[in-house]
């Protein structure tokens, strides 16, 4: 029997309902999206001066390139041209984000175009002012790293929805003009389970670990060479401080390329969704499952050489004491100029540092000669 003509607009009204309903929530971030103001670097007294539209006329030859000629390959995977990202590894021990310092900082430039990515390591012991929270407790400065704590709804310091992520996007954007688009932040916990779900990893460690931490008051060892280690272990390597200040960065690298290499084998790659799915709900990310399902396919894509991890000159910054009221003692920080580091930033962002032509190193040094350091295929 033929449904009913006013049955069959229905069905299809309903369908299309539903289809619009499945792309917004495929669009939906899964948290909520950074509240950045307003850019300051642009100078709003500047004038242009006025075009002169019959001079460009008059000049304009049959040799100029066309449009075809001068335009752009189109961003793979469906995605922006450039996404600036905000990565946090969060020292809190629990599934929930209420507290917690930012233990691990970068900035990430994820390049669609050309198929690279720049992560860039921002110190947690710089004193910055952190705006957004004066009238809590007169709270005007503190450690990077506190910005992303203060934030958070336990601290109830903070009046943004984008909580920790925001306060501590804000506070990049503030001192040093980074602006992030997106932001992803993972604590410890889950970033143990995260390594376990992948079955673990293999890491090569081309020099010895060795050092006591709150996971292991004991201390443990690990010597130089090929190691498969678990989510514990790779966390206990990620956030050892040796040989120099910035030895925890130099192994949190090795982890990172790690899991990269990981999750881009062909028994997990399959895998990705499910565990994108089981522990969506245990990150902050104002990503949306479109914007993930672009950035897993731009990994598959990117090799490893283009990968690149950056640090500052070591020698930008000294250490020294300042007294914290909100600590109330005095507690050591790293201090810089940070027109210096406003000037890296800027050209990490507009990714002409680290130079991309440069052949970078795949092995980190205890040395910390090298600034960049590239995951190897």
């Amino acid at each position: 029997m033929a449904l009913p003509k006013k049955m069959i607009f229905g069905i299809v009204l309903l369908s299309l309902g539903m289809c619009g309903l499945l792309s917004r929530l495929y669009r939906q971030p899964l948290g909520p999206v950074l509240e950045l103001p307003t850019s300051t670097l642009a100078d709003p007294t500047f004038t242009p001066a006025p075009i002169d539209t019959a001079a460009i006329s008059s000049t304009a030859t049959e040799s100029q390139p066309t449009a075809a000629q001068t335009a752009t390959p189109a961003p793979l995977c469906g995605g922006p041209a450039v996404m600036n990202i905000l990565a946090i590894g969060s020292d809190a021990r629990g599934n929930t984000y209420q507290y917690g310092l930012a233990d691990v900082i970068r900035l990430v430039r994820v390049d669609f175009v050309n198929a690279r990515v720049g992560i860039l390591e921002v110190p947690r012991d710089l004193w910055v002012e952190i705006p957004e929270i004066a009238d809590h407790y007169n709270i005007t400065h503190g450690k990077l790293n506190q910005a992303y704590l203060y934030g958070n709804p336990g601290m109830g310091y903070y009046d943004g929805t984008d909580r920790g992520p925001g306060l501590l996007a804000r506070t990049l954007d503030l001192n040093f003009g980074a602006r992030a688009d997106h932001y992803l932040a993972v604590n410890m916990r889950t970033f143990e389970n995260i390594v376990d779900a992948i079955g673990g990893i293999d890491i090569y460690l081309p020099y010895d670990i060795s050092a006591r931490s709150e996971e292991s008051p004991r201390g443990f060892e690990i010597p130089a060479g090929q190691h498969h280690i678990d989510g514990k272990t790779a966390l206990m390597v990620a956030r050892v401080r040796q040989y120099h200040t910035f030895g925890r960065a130099e192994n949190q690298n090795i982890v990172l390329c790690a899991i990269r290499k990981k999750l881009l084998s062909p028994a997990v790659v399959p895998a990705i969704p499910q565990l994108l799915g089981d522990f969506k709900r245990y990150v902050q990310t104002d990503f949306s499952p479109e914007q993930i399902n672009q950035l897993a396919c731009l990994a598959t894509q990117i090799k490893g050489a283009n990968v690149v991890f950056a640090s500052f000159p070591m020698e930008v910054f000294q250490g020294r004491k300042i007294y914290d009221p909100q600590l109330g003692k005095t507690t050591s920080i790293l201090d810089a100029d940070f027109s210096v580091l406003r000037d890296y930033i800027d050209r990490f962002q507009e990714g002409t540092w680290p130079d991309p032509n440069l052949v970078i190193n795949t092995t980190p040094s205890p040395d910390a000669t090298d600034l960049e350091f590239a995951c190897d295929d």
